[in-house]
C-alpha cells in the first residue's frame, strides 16, 4: 500500500465538469512531500509576496516626493494596508507619495481586493468538494451562486463585477470633479478612478490630506463612494446571485438572505445611532445644516463596513459613537467580499445559536433552514479567536504607547477589521506599534478565510464516542 504522505491531490476544475477530489498515488520514494500542502499556506504566501513586492516598490526613490526612498517601516505599513485593503496610513498619501507611488498603492488595492474576493470564492468551492455527495448536491441547490467545477466562471465573474462597479463609480466621480470643482480632465479622471477603486475594494485610501471631509455635504461625491463601499462589502456570491434573482427573493440562498438582511439591518441601526449621537456635536455633525447632518451621518454609518473614508473628524466624536463604531468594525461586511471583520454571517449565526439556546430548542434554525453543528462551531471559533486577538493587541499597544484606551481599542479594531478609520494616533505610534498594526491588518484580512478553510479541511471522523460529560456553565 502506498504511503499516504506522498499522495498527490488534484482538484478537477475544468469548466463544466462536475467532480470531486481525485487522489493520485505515486510509489513511495518517487515523490517528495509538497512544500505547500494546504490552501491556507498558498493564500498566506501569495498575499505575503504581494506585500513584499509592494514594499520594495514603495521604497524606490521614484515613489517618494522627498529625497531618497521611503523608510522600510513606512513602505511596509503602506503596502500591507493597501494589499489588505485597510486604509490606515502613517504618512499623508497625496503629499508623501509621488504619482508613481500612488499608482503602486492603487495597484496593490486592486490586487488585494480582487484576490480576496476570488480566493474566498474558490475556498468555498474547494470546501464544497470535500463534502459528501448528498451534502454537495444540497449545497449546490441551496447556494445557486457558484458552480462546483467552474473556476473560470468565478474569476471572470469577480473581474466583471469589479470592473462594472468601479467604472460606474469612476464615471460619476470624474463628472463631479469636472463640473463641480473645475478640475482639468486628466486630474478629474485620475481622482475619480483612484477613489472608485479604493471605495469598491473597501480600502479607504484618499488623495486628499483630510480624507473626504471637504466633501462632507456633497452628495455627488459621498453617495457614489458609499454605494461602491456597500456593493463591494456584500461579497461576490451575493452580488452574483442578486444579479440573477434580484426580483425573486424567494429563490435567494440562505447565505444571501442572511447577508442582505443583516448587512442592511445593521446599516439602518448604524445610521440612526451615529446621526443621533452626533447630531449636536459641534466637532462633527453639529456644525452642518440638517440635510448635511443626515448625509454625513449616513456616510459615517457606511464606512465601518469596512471602508475607512471619513467626512468628519473621528477624533472629535463622542465616546459612545466610537464604541458603536468599534462594534460595527468588528462585525464587518459580507463573506467573499472586500470587507473585513468577522463577517455579518458569523454575527447573525451566533445570534441564532443564542436565540435557540435561550428558547431551549434542540436545533439551530435560520429561516427555513437548519444550521449544521460544524458551521456553528466555526462561527464560534472565528468570533472568539478574533476577540482574543484584538484584546491581546490592545493590551500590548497600551503598554507600548501609554495612550488612552478608547483610541488604542479603536485603532486595533480598525486594523483587525481592515477598516482604516482612525482617531489620528497611527502616524505617531512607535515602530513597534506600527509593526503590531501591520500584523493585525494581515491576520485580520486573511485570518477568517484561512482559519475556516483549515477547520473544514481538517475534519476527521472518530470511530468511537466518549461518554458524555456535563460541566456546570455559569
Amino acid at each position: 500500500m502506498a504511503d499516504p504522505e506522498v499522495a498527490e491531490r488534484v482538484l478537477l476544475v475544468s469548466a463544466g465538469r462536475q467532480g470531486g477530489v481525485t487522489v493520485r498515488v505515486r510509489p513511495s520514494g518517487t515523490a517528495s512531500r509538497p512544500l505547500l500542502r494546504h490552501p491556507a499556506q498558498v493564500i498566506v504566501l501569495a498575499f505575503g509576496t504581494a506585500v513584499l513586492l509592494g514594499t520594495v516598490l514603495l521604497m524606490l526613490p521614484v515613489s517618494r516626493t522627498g529625497a531618497g526612498g521611503a523608510p522600510p517601516e513606512t513602505a511596509l505599513f503602506t503596502a500591507t494596508s493597501a494589499v489588505c485593503v485597510t486604509g490606515l496610513v502613517t504618512v499623508d498619501t497625496p503629499t508623501y507619495w509621488t504619482e508613481f507611488g500612488q499608482l503602486v498603492i492603487l495597484a496593490l488595492i486592486q490586487v488585494g481586493g480582487f484576490g480576496i474576493m476570488t480566493v474566498a470564492s474558490l475556498v468555498g468551492l474547494l470546501l464544497s468538494r470535500r463534502m459528501g455527495l448528498r451534502t454537495r448536491l444540497t449545497a449546490a441547490a441551496e447556494t445557486k451562486s457558484v458552480g462546483l467545477g467552474d473556476i473560470r466562471r468565478i474569476i471572470t465573474g469577480v473581474a466583471t463585477v469589479s470592473l462594472v462597479f468601479e467604472t460606474a463609480t469612476a464615471a460619476l466621480l470624474t463628472g463631479r470633479f469636472l463640473i463641480g470643482y473645475d478640475e482639468p480632465f486628466d486630474r478629474a479622471l485620475y481622482h475619480g478612478v483612484f477613489h472608485a477603486v479604493s471605495a469598491f475594494n473597501n480600502a479607504g485610501f484618499a488623495l486628499y490630506s483630510d480624507s473626504l471631509t471637504r466633501f462632507v455635504t456633497d452628495p455627488w461625491i459621498c453617495l457614489p463612494i458609499a454605494a461602491a463601499v456597500i456593493f463591494g462589502g456584500l461579497g461576490f456570491p451575493v452580488l452574483f446571485e442578486l444579479r440573477r434573482h434580484l426580483r425573486r427573493p424567494g429563490r435567494w440562498s440562505l447565505h444571501t438572505r442572511l447577508t442582505v438582511s443583516t448587512y442592511f439591518g445593521l446599516l439602518a441601526i448604524a445610521v440612526l445611532v451615529v446621526t443621533g449621537l452626533e447630531w449636536n456635536n459641534p466637532g462633527t455633525l453639529g456644525a452642518l445644516d440638517p440635510p448635511g447632518r443626515v448625509l454625513a451621518g449616513f456616510f459615517q454609518a457606511v464606512m465601518p463596513r469596512t471602508a475607512g473614508f471619513n467626512s468628519v473628524d473621528y477624533g472629535q466624536m463622542e465616546e459612545s459613537t466610537l464604541l458603536a463604531t468599534v462594534v460595527l468594525m468588528f462585525i464587518g461586511g459580507g463573506s467573499a467580499g472586500t470587507a473585513g471583520g468577522i463577517k455579518v454571517t458569523t454575527f447573525i449565526l451566533l445570534f441564532f445559536v443564542i436565540s435557540s439556546e435561550v428558547r431551549g430548542e434542540r436545533h439551530v434554525n435560520a429561516g427555513d433552514r437548519r444550521v449544521g453543528e460544524r458551521v456553528q462551531r466555526q462561527a464560534l471559533t472565528v468570533a472568539l479567536l478574533s476577540i482574543g486577538l484584538v484584546m491581546s493587541a490592545t493590551l500590548v499597544l497600551l503598554e507600548v504607547t501609554g495612550l488612552a484606551l478608547r483610541d488604542v481599542l479603536f485603532e486595533t479594531v480598525s486594523a483587525f477589521g481592515t477598516v482604516g478609520l482612525s482617531t489620528g494616533i497611527t502616524p505617531g505610534l512607535p515602530v513597534s506599534g506600527q509593526v503590531l498594526l501591520v500584523v493585525l491588518m494581515f491576520v485580520g484580512r486573511l485570518g477568517p478565510i484561512t482559519l475556516v478553510s483549515a477547520l473544514a479541511l481538517r475534519e476527521r471522523q472518530r470511530r468511537y464516542t466518549l461518554p458524555e460529560g456535563r460541566p456546570l456553565i455559569g
